[in-house]
C-alpha cells in the first residue's frame, strides 16, 4: 500500500524548502529566532489562508490541533505572542520575493488566453480594502476611514496576478499603473479610471496596445472611416484625433474610435485603442474581457483572508495579504499541473475538507475513492 502524506504536505513541497530558507536570509533582520522561524510563519498563515481561519486564536488553536504533524511540515508550534511577534518584526518583503518565484513557475504552465491572436493579454484594474482607521492609523485614506488598494495588472493566460502593487489608499489607479512596465506587444484592458492621455502617447511608444472606453465630453475630429459589421452590434470604426488644447498637446497621435451596442443589455459603448489591425468586434471582446480581473478581486475577497487581519501594523497586514497570493498562486499551480477541469474554488474546497488527510493529492483533484481498510489489506497481501 502507498504512504502518503498529508494533503497539506503534498501542497507545501510546491514552495522549494531551500529557495524559500535562501529567501528568508535575504530579507531577516534582528534578532535569530530560537524555536520559531519565518518557515513556521508561514506554514501557519498558509493553513490558515485555506481552513478559513479569522482570528489569532483561531488559527494557533487550529495548528496545535495538528501538533503531532508539524514535525513532517518542518514547522513548530507557533504561540499567539510568537505568531504576533513575527507577524509584527519580520519584513513582509520575504512573501513579496517568494511571490515572484511561485509566480515564474506558473507562467512556465500556464495555458494560452481565449483570443485568437498570440499578444499577451492583461487586464489592469486596482481594488480597495478598508480598514479601520482606530486601529490601523497607518492606512489614512479620508477623515474616518481607513484602506489600502490592491493594484493587480492580470494575465489572462491562466489569470495570474502577473503585476501586483499594494499601496496606501489615496493612491490613484493610473498613478500605479504608470510604473506597470507590460511587455512590448501587449494588449492592456483598462477602464476609464486610468484616463490619461499622455500615459497614451507613451504606451504607444513602447509598442503596447492598450484598449478603454473613451470620455464622453473629449472633443475629437474623425480622419478616416471603416465599414462595420451591425449585425455583431458594431456601429461605428474611426480614426480619430483629439482637437482639445491640452489633450491634443498630450496625446498627438491617431487613434481608432469603436461604437458598439451590447446585444445583451441594449447599452452603447464607445472604445479607444491604438490597434488599428484586430477587427473591431475583437477589441470589443478585449475590452469584455477586461471584467476577468473583477472576478479576480471577487474571488480573493470571497475565499481567502484579505478583509480581516490578525495584525494592526502595515508590515502584518502585508505579509498576510502576500501569503494569500502565494496560496492563489499554489492553488492555481495544482490546476495547471492536475489539467483538470476543476474550477479554483471547487480546488479549495477539497483542500479545506481534507487538508490532513493521508490522501494523494493528484488523486483527490481527480475525485478517486479514498482507499479503504479492506481494499488496503487486500493489496497487502498480494505484496
Amino acid at each position: 500500500m502507498a504512504h502518503h502524506n498529508t494533503v497539506f504536505a503534498q501542497l507545501l513541497k510546491f514552495v522549494p524548502r531551500h529557495e524559500f530558507e535562501t529567501l528568508a536570509n535575504q530579507h531577516h533582520c534582528g534578532r535569530s529566532f530560537r524555536t520559531a522561524s519565518r518557515w513556521s510563519q508561514f506554514v501557519t498563515l498558509a493553513m490558515a489562508q485555506l481552513a478559513g481561519r479569522s482570528s489569532l486564536r483561531d488559527i494557533v488553536e487550529n495548528i496545535s490541533a495538528q501538533a503531532h504533524r508539524l514535525y513532517h511540515l518542518g514547522s513548530a508550534k507557533l504561540t499567539r505572542s510568537n505568531l504576533s511577534r513575527i507577524n509584527e518584526d519580520k519584513p513582509y518583503a520575504l512573501y513579496e520575493a517568494l511571490f515572484g518565484k511561485l509566480l515564474s513557475r506558473c507562467q512556465g504552465m500556464a495555458p494560452g488566453h481565449d483570443f485568437r491572436f498570440d499578444n499577451p493579454l492583461y487586464s489592469l484594474d486596482a481594488s480597495t480594502i478598508d480598514l479601520c482607521l482606530s486601529a490601523f492609523p497607518w492606512a489614512n485614506f479620508r477623515t474616518t476611514k481607513g484602506a489600502i488598494k490592491l493594484h493587480v495588472g492580470l494575465n489572462h493566460a491562466g489569470y495570474l496576478p502577473e503585476f501586483v502593487t499594494i499601496t496606501d489608499g489615496k493612491t490613484s489607479d493610473i498613478e500605479a499603473g504608470r510604473v506597470v512596465e507590460f511587455p512590448r506587444g501587449s494588449m492592456v484592458a483598462i477602464d476609464r479610471g486610468y484616463n490619461d492621455y499622455a500615459w497614451y502617447k507613451q504606451l504607444t511608444e513602447k509598442g503596447i496596445f492598450f484598449v478603454t472606453r473613451l470620455k464622453s465630453n473629449a472633443k475629437t475630429r474623425v480622419v478616416s472611416r471603416r465599414p462595420v459589421l451591425s449585425g455583431k452590434g458594431l456601429s461605428s470604426d474611426q480614426t480619430i484625433e483629439f482637437t482639445g488644447v491640452q489633450t491634443a498637446r498630450k496625446c498627438p497621435i491617431q487613434l481608432r474610435r469603436i461604437g458598439y451596442r451590447d446585444p445583451e443589455t441594449g447599452k452603447h459603448y464607445v472604445f479607444l485603442t491604438n490597434n488599428f489591425k484586430l477587427a473591431a468586434k475583437t477589441i470589443a471582446d478585449i475590452y469584455k474581457a477586461r471584467w476577468q480581473v473583477e472576478l479576480f478581486f471577487k474571488w480573493i475577497k470571497q475565499n481567502l483572508k484579505i478583509k480581516s487581519f490578525v495584525g494592526t501594523s502595515k508590515n502584518a497586514v502585508m505579509t498576510q495579504i502576500w501569503i494569500a497570493l502565494c496560496v492563489y498562486l499554489l492553488l492555481a499551480f495544482i490546476k495547471f499541473q492536475s489539467k483538470l477541469k476543476k474550477s479554483m474554488q471547487q480546488i479549495l474546497r477539497l483542500l479545506q475538507l481534507n487538508l490532513f488527510e493521508k490522501r494523494d493529492l493528484m488523486a483527490l483533484l481527480r475525485g478517486d475513492p479514498p482507499l479503504d481498510s479492506k481494499t488496503a489489506i487486500n493489496q497487502m497481501a498480494l505484496l
